[in-house]
């Protein structure tokens, strides 16, 4: 006979089983969680000198041209993307370069889709010297998310679609490239890092 089937539990007993047997509910389904958030696929990259890959999955939050002042020093396009706790969070890089700074910044932790987030919560700055001029990538920390993370350098170099970081649980990625560039997605467009191509340089006359 079942040995378990024999097995008497004292009533006092059960309160503390529901409750051990909850907690390892909760737990096997926050490792399923992270499991989940932390996936890292591979993606295929449309290696093209004239076009920025999208380095992060998500939904563009914002397109607009930047004056003064500007993460390049002169005028620039920004593309802002809006990373979900859904989304996949590797970073990857929009296109071929060498990698000339990283510097990070301690701050608050603002939803990250409101506009003061971008300098105001933590980050992460990345400037890539590239064939198109320097590239201006800012990993922004969110209401959830609290911690960037940059795995790269100064004198590294990076191919394009290439994983340079990741940021933890909800956030944003801005990216700042040259003047000339012209956007190819739109605010509300649903992105994949490494894949969609985000602007593209116009063709020399």
């Amino acid at each position: 006979m079942d040995v378990i089937a024999l097995m008497k539990i004292a009533p006092e007993g059960l309160p503390f089983i529901l409750i051990t047997a909850l907690i390892s509910l909760l737990a096997i389904g926050l490792c399923g969680f992270m499991f989940y958030f932390f996936r890292d696929p591979e993606r295929q990259t449309p290696h093209r000198p004239d076009a920025f890959i999208c380095p992060a999955d998500g939904r563009i939050l914002l397109i607009r041209r930047v004056e003064s002042p500007s993460p390049l020093g002169k005028p620039c396009l920004q593309i802002s993307i809006f990373m979900s706790p859904f989304n996949i969070h590797v970073n990857r890089a929009p296109c071929d370069g060498t990698v000339s700074a990283v510097t990070h910044h301690d701050g608050q932790y603002f939803a990250a889709y409101k506009d003061e987030a971008s300098v105001l919560n933590e980050n992460t700055e990345m400037t890539l010297l590239t064939a198109q001029g320097p590239i201006f990538v800012r990993q922004v920390a969110g209401f959830l998310a609290r911690r960037t993370v940059c795995r790269v350098h100064p004198g590294e170099t990076l191919k394009q679609g290439q994983r340079f970081g990741i940021i933890r649980f909800g956030s944003r990625v801005d990216l700042y490239l040259p003047e000339q560039a012209v956007p190819s997605v739109k605010p509300g467009d649903v992105v994949r890092a490494g894949e969609t191509i985000v602007a593209v340089l116009p063709a020399a006359s």
